[in-house]
């Protein structure tokens, strides 16, 4: 029954992320709009091989809550290195001259979003990140797949090896996983960050699970 389960839940998963891709394709909103609101502002990541628009919905229930979303259509489909990617998250930050910023980030997100707040917020913009999903220590299966924005996962990757040695920032991480992630075997937790572990099963789907929501609300309301 252990392996039945699994596999179904790994087949809802992939239903889930199919159907985000697509909607994703099919969307006609204009980032720009997502920019208004007088609540704390938010900065989007999503994961690799997904754009922008597969987080609307959450990127849409924060916008309604009055905050400020901000998404980088610049990502693409987030191939790109970590570092690369960091570094253009810095530059919107600076560009849009925003402060008291909370990051919500999905899977690869949560790489990006670490290292921007190490090395691209000199002055302090980034105060928060909830990361969804994210592996902080890498996963295992990423040496079956060859390529690259794929193989970065590997736990033996430059990257993560050095930011899993930078702590500093830890405090300020709220790593959210999964009961069963198929993509990140060894989970999310995150040495000195506040992880929390929600019951639905899977490394996309657990973006549709009610408490996220209610998860990042929490972390949005203590940076007021």
């Amino acid at each position: 029954m252990g392996v039945i389960r699994r596999a179904w839940w790994w087949a809802l998963d992939y239903l889930y992320v199919t159907a985000r891709q697509l909607g994703a394709l099919v969307a006609r909103a204009d980032p720009a709009d997502l920019r208004t609101g007088d609540r704390t502002p938010v900065v989007v990541l999503p994961g690799v091989y997904e754009p922008w628009g597969f987080m609307w919905p959450l990127a849409n229930a924060l916008h309604d809550d009055g905050h400020p979303v901000h998404v980088l259509p610049v990502l693409g489909y987030n191939r790109a290195p970590v570092a690369e990617t960091a570094r253009l998250v810095g530059e919107h930050l600076r560009t849009h001259d925003l402060h008291d910023v909370v990051v919500v980030a999905h899977s690869k997100g949560g790489l990006v979003g670490k290292l921007a707040m190490l090395a691209e917020d000199p002055d302090g913009r980034l105060r928060a990140m909830v990361a969804v999903s994210t592996p902080f220590a890498g996963s295992v299966y990423a040496r079956l797949v060859p390529v690259r924005a794929v193989r970065a996962f590997l736990p033996t990757d430059a990257t993560l090896v050095g930011l899993a040695a930078e702590r500093e920032v830890n405090a300020r991480i709220t790593s959210v996983g999964s009961v069963f992630d198929p993509h990140v075997p060894a989970g999310s937790e995150l040495e000195g960050a506040m992880n929390v572990r929600l019951s639905t099963p899977g490394h996309f789907r657990v973006l549709a699970d009610p408490r996220l929501l209610d998860v990042v609300r929490g972390v949005l309301a203590e940076v007021r």
